[in-house]
C-alpha cells in the first residue's frame, strides 16, 4: 500500500566512526581564551582542583551547619516512633483523635537552597532512620490522585494506577498493578514490615543496625504554600482515617511563616496535626559562615576583590538569599580568573606556585613584568635592579618567588587582625565600620581604611568603652593571636597580656578619686552664701579643665593607639600588593554581566546589531541603517522601531520585501507593489510571529490589519 499521500519519511544513516567529529574536551575550551598561552592545560588542571578543594569545604560546612536540625528531626521521629511501636497511652489517644505526628520545617524565603536541604535530610533519614522517604513537589501533584500516584510509586517503585475505582478489591502487592488508595499502603506496609520480620536472623540485624524496627513513612512537602488548600485537605482526613495501621510522619517545609499551615487549612483538619517546629539557621549566618571559611582563610590561594565581593553580597541580599547561588558565583568567578589570567597558573598553594615559577616561559616573565602591581615594585627600586628585573629572566623568577612569599604572609597577617579589629568593632553602638566582618573585609580591601571617617568615629567610640568590656574584647583579641593563624604575632600577644595585667593593677588606685570628689561635695553642702557657692562652682569647673587623665584613661588611650598601629600596619589594601594580580580577580563587570543578566537589553542587542553574537563580518553595518544581510527577524526589528503606536502590517511588508529582494540581486521597481512572493511573505510571517513572541508587539482591535508595538526607547 502506497502511503506517499499519508505521510513522509525520515531514514538516518550514521556516518561511520572514521568520519564523525571528535567532540572537545572541556579543556579544548578552556585554552581557546582570550588570553591563550601555552599553561592552558595547568590552569584548566589547577582551577579543577581548586574547585574540587572548595565544593568539598562547601559541603562539609552545609554538612556541619544542618547537623543540629537533623539531629532534632530524628529525636521527634524516634518519639513518634516509640510511641507507635509500645502503643503507649499517648499514642492510643492521639490513634482516637486521629492526629498525624507533623514537623513543621521553618527553612526560610531563600528557596533555591531548599532542595539541597531536603536531599541531604532525605539521605540522613534513609541511612539512619527508614527506607521509606518520600519527597513531593506541589507542582507534581495537582490533584490527590496525583499525590497518592507520586507517594505510592516512590515507596513501592512500580506503576500505580490511578484511575483504578476505590470499589476494587486489594491486588497482590507483588504485582506490577496496584490501586492508588492509603488501603493498598497499608497492606503494602504490612507485608514488607512481615517480610522484614520473617528474615534469618543475620539479615535482620544488619538491617536493624541502619533502620530501626517497622520504620515510619516519611513525607516531605517542600514546598507547602505551593500545594492546593483541597489537596492538602483530602491527604491529611484520608492519612488520619489510617494512622492506627502504620506509622506515619508528615515533614512541611515552610519558606514564610509557621502561621502558613493554620492559612492553608482549616480548624477540623489542622486538628488532625500533631505539630512541633523546627527552625533551620538563617540564611545570612550560613553566608557569614562561608564567606569565613573560604575567603578569610589562607587555605584557599584564590581571592576576590572588594567590587566582585560587593557584587555577590549584593545579589544576594537583594535578589535571593540563596547561599547556593552566592557558591555558584563565587565558582564563575574562579573560572573567569583562570580563564582570563594567563598568570593564575601562579594561583595555587604556595610551595607549588615557587615550583611553577621555575619553569615559566618568557612570554609569562613577560606578563609579569606587564602587571600594574609588578610595575609599581620596579619603580620603587634603584636603577641596577630595574635593569636587572627588566631584563634577566631568571632573576625576575627568584624576585618573584619572593613576592608570592610575601603575599602569603599579608594574607595570613591580613586575616587576623582583621578579625581583631572585628572584635573592637562589633561592640560599638551603631557599628560604624559595619556588623558583619563580610562588611569591615570589603572596607579594608577597598582602600586604606584608617583614612575613612567610619573608621575615626570608631577609634573614637573605642576611646570611650568602660574597663570591663576593654577586658573582655582584649581576651578575645588575645584568643585571635594565640591561635594558628596568629603565628607571627608572639610579641603582640605578650603586649596584650601586659595590658591585661596593668588593668588588674588599677582598682585599687580609684578611691582616691572618689575620695576628693566626696570632700567637694561636703564644702559645697557647708557654703550657703551665694557667693561663696558661686565661687567655689567655678574653682571646680577650673579643676575640670586642668584635671589630668586618670591612669584607666591614659591605659585606655594606650590600648587604642596600639591597635591603631597594627591596623595601618597590616590591612593595607589587597590592590596596593605586588603580584595581587595573580589570586585576586577584579573584573566585576564581567561577573555582572552573567549574574545580573537584562534580557531585555539583550534582545535589543542581538536583533539590533547581530554582529555582537554572530561574529559574521558580512553583518557589520553602520549605526542606523538596515544591514541587507542581516536575519529576517532583525530586520523587521529594525522596521518597526521606526514606526508609530500602531504598525500597518502592508506598509511593513512592503518594506520588508524591499530590503529583501535589494540583498537578492533583484531591482524593487520590477516587483507589483499589489503582489509579494509567497516565500518573502511567509518569511515575513514568521519574523513578525518570533516578535509577537517576544513581546515587542501584539495584536490590535483598533484596527484589523494593524499591530501595536510594545516597547519604546530602543530597548
Amino acid at each position: 500500500m502506497s502511503t506517499s499521500s499519508v505521510s513522509k519519511g525520515c531514514f538516518v544513516f550514521k556516518p561511520s566512526s572514521k568520519k564523525r567529529r571528535i567532540s572537545s574536551s572541556k579543556a579544548d575550551y578552556f585554552s581557546q581564551g582570550k588570553n591563550d598561552s601555552e599553561d592552558s592545560g595547568l590552569r584548566f588542571a589547577s582551577c579543577q582542583l581548586l574547585w574540587k578543594q572548595i565544593n568539598s569545604e562547601t559541603e562539609k560546612i552545609q554538612e556541619e551547619l544542618n547537623k543540629q536540625l537533623f539531629d532534632n528531626l530524628i529525636r521527634f521521629l524516634r518519639q513518634s516512633h516509640s510511641e507507635f511501636q509500645t502503643k503507649t497511652t499517648e499514642w492510643m489517644c492521639r490513634m482516637k483523635s486521629s492526629e498525624i505526628p507533623t514537623a513543621a520545617l521553618v527553612l526560610g524565603v531563600n528557596v533555591t537552597d531548599h532542595d539541597v536541604t531536603f536531599k541531604s535530610l532525605s539521605e540522613v533519614l534513609q541511612d539512619n532512620v527508614t527506607p521509606y522517604v518520600v519527597s513531593l513537589q506541589a507542582k507534581e501533584c495537582p490533584g490527590i490522585k496525583h499525590l497518592l500516584q507520586k507517594l505510592m510509586g516512590q515507596l513501592m517503585d512500580c506503576y500505580v494506577d490511578a484511575d483504578s475505582s476505590e470499589e476494587e478489591e486489594c491486588v497482590n502487592i507483588s504485582q506490577k498493578k496496584i490501586r492508588c488508595s492509603m488501603a493498598s499502603l497499608s497492606k503494602w506496609y504490612e507485608s514488607v514490615t512481615k517480610k522484614t520480620g520473617s528474615e534469618t536472623p543475620s539479615k535482620k540485624r544488619t538491617s536493624s543496625s541502619r533502620h530501626w524496627q517497622s520504620p515510619p513513612v516519611v513525607v516531605i512537602f517542600k514546598d507547602m504554600e505551593s500545594f492546593t488548600t483541597r489537596v492538602l485537605q483530602d491527604f491529611i482526613v484520608i492519612s488520619s482515617q489510617h494512622i492506627h495501621e502504620f506509622p506515619l510522619v508528615l515533614i512541611f517545609g515552610i519558606a514564610t511563616s509557621p502561621m502558613i499551615i493554620h492559612r492553608l487549612l482549616p480548624h477540623s483538619v489542622s486538628s488532625l496535626l500533631c505539630i512541633e517546629l523546627f527552625q533551620s539557621l538563617s540564611c545570612k549566618e550560613h553566608l557569614a559562615t562561608v564567606i569565613d571559611k573560604l575567603l578569610l582563610t589562607t587555605q584557599f590561594p584564590f581571592k576576590l576583590s572588594e567590587k566582585v565581593l560587593q557584587v555577590l553580597i549584593n545579589i544576594f541580599l537583594y535578589h535571593d538569599f540563596s547561599v547556593q547561588n552566592f557558591i555558584k558565583g563565587f565558582q564563575l568567578s574562579i573560572v573567569e580568573h583562570f580563564y582570563s589570567q594567563p598568570l593564575s597558573v601562579l594561583c595555587c598553594q604556595l610551595l607549588e606556585a615557587k615550583k611553577r615559577v621555575t619553569s615559566l616561559s618568557h612570554n609569562q616573565c613577560e606578563n609579569i613584568r606587564s602587571l600594574p602591581s609588578f610595575r609599581r615594585y620596579v619603580e620603587s627600586q634603584v636603577s641596577e635592579k630595574q635593569i636587572a628585573l627588566l631584563t634577566e629572566d631568571s632573576f625576575l623568577k627568584e624576585v618573584t618567588q619572593t613576592l608570592l612569599e610575601d603575599l602569603h604572609i599579608y594574607h595570613e597577617n591580613y586575616f587576623t587582625v582583621l578579625r581583631c579589629l572585628h572584635v573592637f568593632t562589633t561592640s560599638l553602638p551603631k557599628y560604624p565600620l559595619g556588623k558583619q566582618i563580610r562588611e569591615l573585609h570589603c572596607a579594608c580591601l577597598g582602600k586604606s581604611v584608617w583614612e575613612t571617617e567610619e573608621y575615626e568615629s570608631a577609634i573614637q567610640l573605642l576611646r570611650m568603652l568602660a574597663k570591663d568590656e576593654l577586658v573582655a574584647i582584649l581576651q578575645k583579641c588575645a584568643e585571635i593571636f594565640i591561635s594558628p593563624s596568629g603565628k607571627h604575632f608572639s610579641n603582640t600577644v605578650e603586649k596584650l597580656e601586659e595590658f591585661l595585667a596593668r588593668f588588674q593593677n588599677l582598682e585599687a588606685e580609684t578611691n582616691e578619686v572618689q575620695d576628693v570628689s566626696v570632700s567637694s561635695q561636703k564644702e559645697l553642702q557647708k557654703k550657703t552664701d551665694l557667693y561663696h557657692l558661686q565661687k567655689t562652682l567655678l574653682a571646680l569647673k577650673e579643676s575640670k579643665r586642668s584635671k589630668k587623665l586618670t591612669k584607666f584613661e591614659m591605659l585606655r588611650f594606650e590600648v587604642v593607639d596600639f591597635i591603631d598601629s597594627l591596623v595601618r600596619s597590616y590591612l593595607a589594601p589587597a590592590e596596593i600588593q605586588t603580584l595581587n594580580e595573580v589570586v585576586y580577580f577584579n573584573t566585576a563587570n564581567t561577573l555582572r554581566e552573567h549574574l545580573n543578566a537584562a534580557p531585555r537589553i539583550a534582545l535589543h542587542t542581538a536583533l539590533n546589531n547581530p554582529y555582537c553574537y554572530l561574529k559574521n563580518q558580512t553583518l557589520k553595518s553602520d549605526v542606523g541603517c538596515i544591514s541587507n544581510t542581516a536575519p529576517d527577524i532583525c530586520i523587521v526589528y529594525k522596521l518597526h522601531l521606526e514606526c508609530g503606536r500602531l504598525i500597518n502590517l502592508v506598509d511593513w511588508l512592503e518594506a520588508f520585501s524591499t530590503v529583501v529582494t535589494a540583498v537578492e540581486g533583484t531591482d524593487p521597481d520590477a516587483v507589483a507593489t499589489d503582489q509579494v512572493d509567497e516565500i518573502i511573505h511567509a518569511r515575513f510571517i514568521r519574523a513578525v510571529s518570533e516578535l509577537e513572541l517576544l513581546g515587542f508587539i501584539k495584536p490590535s482591535k483598533q484596527k484589523t490589519d494593524h499591530v501595536a508595538r510594545l516597547t519604546w526607547g530602543g530597548c
